[in-house]
């Protein structure tokens, strides 16, 4: 029998915050198109910048990629995700596998001013909330922005607003 593949590490990015980041958003792992970019979010499928966008009040989906991390972090929204590394082929979140977890709560202690933690679908949510049992700080499951989960952005949004009140 050959050998089964398997699949390529992937890595995380660095955490984009500040001391005056109120609101994280996290989420599971970079998918291939975001890793091959080295930028959040950069499939054009996604919504993320879209959903964000009223929560901030900037039109993040027509700005270029330095101008949107400005942009939240003028907002005070800082980005991560609870995955350090895994083994995953293409971008699916089912398919992670050894996955090594980012530490939030040692990220979480140097924010003094962080209000919320909010993850970017049901594997981010699963994953984080165990790293942050007994914290104190709202820990918010949003709908995936990814283009995976089909439901709609109109469908979405509502849950991703109620943000606001953390910024």
């Amino acid at each position: 029998m050959p050998p089964v593949p398997v699949p390529d590490r992937k890595r995380s990015f660095a955490p984009v915050v500040d001391a005056q980041t109120r609101l994280l958003i996290c989420g599971s792992l970079p998918g291939e198109r975001s890793l091959a970019a080295r930028r959040y979010y950069a499939h054009p499928q996604n919504q993320f910048w879209r959903l964000l966008s009223p929560v901030v009040g900037a039109d993040l989906a027509t700005l270029d990629y330095d101008a949107r991390l400005a942009a939240l972090r003028a907002a005070n929204v800082g980005l991560w995700d609870v995955v350090a590394s895994a083994s995953r082929s293409g971008s699916r979140d089912a398919a992670i596998r050894d996955l090594a977890a980012n530490d939030l709560a040692a990220l979480v202690a140097t924010l003094p001013d962080l209000r919320a933690i909010a993850f970017n679908g049901g594997t981010a949510h699963r994953i984080g909330t165990r790293r942050l049992v007994g914290t104190a700080l709202p820990l918010i499951a949003l709908p995936s922005s990814s283009p995976l989960h089909t439901v709609g952005l109109a469908a979405k949004q509502p849950a991703w607003d109620a943000l606001r009140e953390f910024l």
